[in-house]
């Protein structure tokens, strides 16, 4: 039977809203409920535009206006009788409109694989236990459990707030977050989103507190999902690389129309066929033109991102790949990412027996861990933030048996932790002792003030604040972060807002959180590769220096700056000192914000990482925002350009890594790809000046970029990362893919390949020999091949490499040798490419062109390695 549609659920009391969907909000759908359910209203998902159809893709590839004039070439070729040139050239176009498929295939896939990982997840109370399960697999009737961070998977009818607050901008238009309640609303026809605070909708983020709620709408019957109904899709947009070269492209291809009419000109005054000329012109045109390069580029980039994946590194935008080069500075948090965010309790120091007992009650009742039945079903696992679970672990090693003690004082209400407080408070009722108590714990200068007097084996004193803080900083100098636990009793129940004041001190928790073995040699490569790790953590300083002195982010003489000193710091005082902390302690979100555009300021290209609510705006502020994917909020992921799906600063470290050989490799694609067409170009440019007949048929100009431009130039992206990628310093955000000599490289390679090609026509011409025109064909081809192998890497030698290191690439150039040989000596191929064999002779002096080019590039490789060596840098 289909759950019933529910219509104003902000309406009806809760109790009548479970009802309704025929479910306990406090044991939760079963697992076959929820199955039967997913059956009958589909996945939690919004409404996608339809996939493209093969027909489609193929179709897309002939609106070029490039090819829409060579396919008229082509037809024109036909009418004139050459009808051999007309089926060859469509031939080759339909096989480049193919490979164009093909790619974008592997690069939708490559993005749907990476959309697969970005999967959220949602707490939800099934069979009467925490589940973590897909967002997707949210039904009507499910129990959501929501926390500071969350973002909302879809509507839900309220049954439970606590300090609850929703940022709902996403969806109303308001800035301000609204306070959520459980109550049923009078008003209930026409009642505006932004006034249904019994509800919360899909696509909103929880700013502040916890709740728990009933779904009564998913995927396209939710709130967002009618607004994503009425939208159509905008597509993704270019990267900046994208868009610098396709600007260039669109340069290129001005001048490459001029060449071509030169060229076309120069052939008609020579007495050539004007139809010959034309389809020589327009041939040359669609080969030179790069029109297909940001196409190439995204395919790359998104193989790359999808290679980072594997690498527990999410890109969730894809600029973010092309960017990872430029890094250098990374401003790391500290719990989780450096650390193994597996707290223990290491010390703990209370003034009397009884404060003992006391100070392990009150780190059990002022806590937010829940208890989920372990498989055996004897005993239960605590989930939660680490330093709960750890408290709640010591309480039970202390003899208290936390359960039940939870079910004797239940909490009644609460102050939930904030960035700003730093502490967090809980108001429990004892029924059987007639009172009412409030625990507190937070950092320790949070909670000292709030203190009237302390429990000690002489009974309550008056707080010794100074006493307290040493015994706290001998703590935090071993690199424990250290808690403040107060108390406070009443008689009747308090007002919240009021109950932070007169607390009685208990003692002081000290926990520590050891370091990742991986973390330290990742920072020792983060500085060999010129970027600079700064950790940023709400811990205490001395807690914070400690394990940054630890892991070799700071040494014996770094400073500390603690978010007070921020505070008397102005915009133009704090970018004076910026470089050179290496350590943040106790700071705010409106600092990390300060401190990312600070440094931004001093011309660093920074990279900040973050997985809290209060994270999200720095994310954001910086050029590369880095989310936390396991321990992190649905916010700070939503905020970010790269979520780390293992939480490890290691994987920022391997994503730079990994960024930078993207980066190279697109680099020595336009290096090819750029080189190639300007060997093409001078060949074709320069033979009428010199009096030498035209030296590429149409066909010979199609076929050469097909199969130079196709296989070859995609498996430079399995180029292996260089091995001084991470000795380099970082690449300036604004450079230009072309910088470093790569324009003048492919303008001086691409006339040594157009003078070889003519001088092995000037010199066949000058013999006699009727193979001219099939020499350069085959010369053009070689050496282009040549090339790809030598640009491998743009300084260490070939022989170096090794031919082995990227066999996809050597399996490419392989087969276009096996490709260009068999047009030139299978007798069928040969009428259709107007080609003729070679002797042995011809076929070796076009390999002695080809090792020339590969000598000359290889020449200029050492000549740049003793420039780099003059100057110092290192090699590896």
């Amino acid at each position: 039977m289909r759950t019933p549609t529910l219509t104003e659920p902000h309406a009806q009391s809760a109790e009548a809203v479970a009802r309704a969907l025929g479910v306990s909000p406090d044991h939760g759908l079963t697992d076959e409920d929820a199955a039967q359910r997913l059956r009958l209203h589909g996945h939690n998902r919004l409404p996608q535009a339809a996939p493209r159809g093969w027909v489609r893709r193929l179709g897309d590839q002939f609106r070029d206006f490039m090819i829409l004039v060579l396919l008229a070439a082509a037809v024109l070729s036909g009418l004139m009788g050459d009808l051999a040139d007309t089926i060859a050239i469509l031939v080759i176009l339909l096989l480049n409109a193919v490979i164009g498929v093909v790619q974008e295939w592997r690069a939708d896939r490559a993005m749907q694989a990476l959309r697969q990982l970005a999967v959220p997840h949602t707490r939800v109370r099934r069979d009467g236990r925490i589940a973590w399960i897909e967002s997707g697999q949210l039904v009507p009737g499910d129990v959501v459990l929501l926390e500071a961070g969350d973002g909302v998977p879809a509507d839900l009818r309220l049954v439970e707030a606590a300090q609850l607050r929703v940022d709902e901008s996403a969806l109303t238009g308001e800035s301000a977050t609204v306070m959520k309640h459980a109550d049923a609303l009078r008003a209930a026809a026409d009642l505006p989103l932004g006034d249904r605070l019994n509800m919360a909708f899909q696509g909103t983020l929880v700013n502040q507190g916890r709740g728990t709620g009933l779904v009564v709408a998913t995927g396209a019957h939710s709130e967002l999902g009618r607004i994503a109904a009425l939208m159509q899709s905008a597509g993704d947009r270019s990267t900046p690389l994208q868009q610098r070269l396709a600007a260039f492209g669109k340069r290129l291809s001005l001048v490459v129309l001029a060449i071509c009419a030169v060229i076309f000109l120069a052939g008609v005054l020579r007495g050539e066929p004007p139809a010959l000329m034309a389809l020589t012109a327009i041939s040359l045109a669609v080969a030179a033109i790069p029109e297909a390069l940001p196409a190439v580029v995204t395919v790359l980039l998104a193989l790359g991102a999808r290679t980072m994946a594997r690498h527990h590194a999410l890109v969730r935008r894809l600029p973010a790949v092309e960017t990872l080069g430029s890094v250098t500075t990374i401003c790391s948090d500290k719990t989780g990412t450096l650390t193994l965010n597996r707290m223990q309790v290491e010390q703990a120091q209370t003034w009397g027996d009884l404060a003992e007992n006391e100070l392990w009650t009150a780190a059990a009742l002022c806590n937010d861990a829940v208890a989920a039945p372990q498989a055996g079903g004897d005993g239960a696992t605590w989930a939660g933030d680490p330093t709960e679970t750890a408290l709640v672990a010591q309480a039970e090693a202390a003899g208290l048996a936390v359960q039940d003690l939870r079910r004797q004082l239940p909490r009644q209400s609460e102050l939930p932790f904030d960035a700003e407080r730093k502490r967090m408070t809980t108001v429990h009722h004892d029924a059987a002792g007639g009172v009412w108590l409030a625990y507190t714990k937070g950092a320790p200068e949070s909670v000292l003030p709030l203190c009237r007097e302390a429990l000690t084996a002489r009974g309550p004193q008056p707080v010794n604040a100074a006493q307290v803080l040493d015994a706290a900083q001998a703590m935090a100098a071993q690199g424990m972060r250290v808690l403040a636990v107060a108390r406070r009793r009443m008689d009747a129940a308090p007002a919240i807002d009021a109950v932070e004041g007169d607390l009685s001190l208990i003692g002081l928790i000290g926990l520590l959180d050891p370091p990742r073995a991986e973390a330290r040699p990742s920072v020792a490569e983060c500085l060999t590769a010129g970027i600079v790790p700064v950790m940023i953590t709400g811990d205490h300083p001395a807690t914070a220096l400690a394990i940054a002195r630890g892991l070799g982010i700071a040494d014996a003489h770094s400073r500390v700056l603690t978010g007070s000193d921020l505070a008397t710091l102005d915009d133009t005082a704090l970018a004076g000192v910026v470089q050179d902390v290496r350590v943040y302690a106790r700071t705010d979100p409106a600092q990390k914000i300060r401190i990312v555009r600070a440094l931004q300021q001093r011309g660093q290209f920074v990279a900040m990482t973050g997985d809290g609510v209060n994270d999200a705006p720095a994310l954001r502020a910086a050029d590369i925002g880095v989310a936390m994917g396991r321990g992190g909020t649905d916010v700070a992921r939503e905020a970010a350009s790269l979520v780390l799906l293992d939480d490890h600063f290691a994987t920022i470290v391997a994503a730079v890594r990994e960024g930078r050989r993207i980066y190279d490799n697109i680099r020595k694609f336009v290096r090819y790809t750029m080189t190639s067409n300007s060997g093409e170009i001078w060949t074709l440019f320069l033979a009428p000046f010199l009096g030498l007949p035209v030296p590429l048929l149409p066909i010979h100009i199609l076929w050469i970029n097909l199969v130079t431009d196709g296989l070859p130039g995609l498996a430079l992206a399995a180029e292996p990362a260089e091995r001084d990628i991470m000795l380099r310093p970082p690449r300036p955000p604004g450079e230009s893919v072309f910088a470093q000599g790569l324009w003048q490289h492919a303008l001086w390679v691409g006339l040594l390949i157009g003078g070889l090609c003519l001088g092995v026509q000037a010199w066949a011409d000058a013999q006699g020999n009727p193979h001219a025109q099939t020499l350069v064909f085959v010369v053009l081809t070689f050496t282009q091949m040549a090339h790809v192998l030598a640009i491998r890497s743009e300084r260490e030698s070939l022989f170096t490499l090794g031919l082995r290191s990227n066999l996809p690439l050597l399996g490419a150039v392989a087969l276009t040798f096996v490709l260009q040989l068999a047009v030139v000596y299978v007798p069928a191929l040969q009428s259709v490419f107007h080609t003729q064999p070679l002797s042995a002779g011809e076929l070796g002096l076009s390999l002695v062109c080809a090792a020339v080019v590969f000598g000359a590039v290889e020449l200029e490789k050492a000549w740049r390695r003793r420039g780099f060596a003059r100057a110092g840098i290192a090699q590896a």
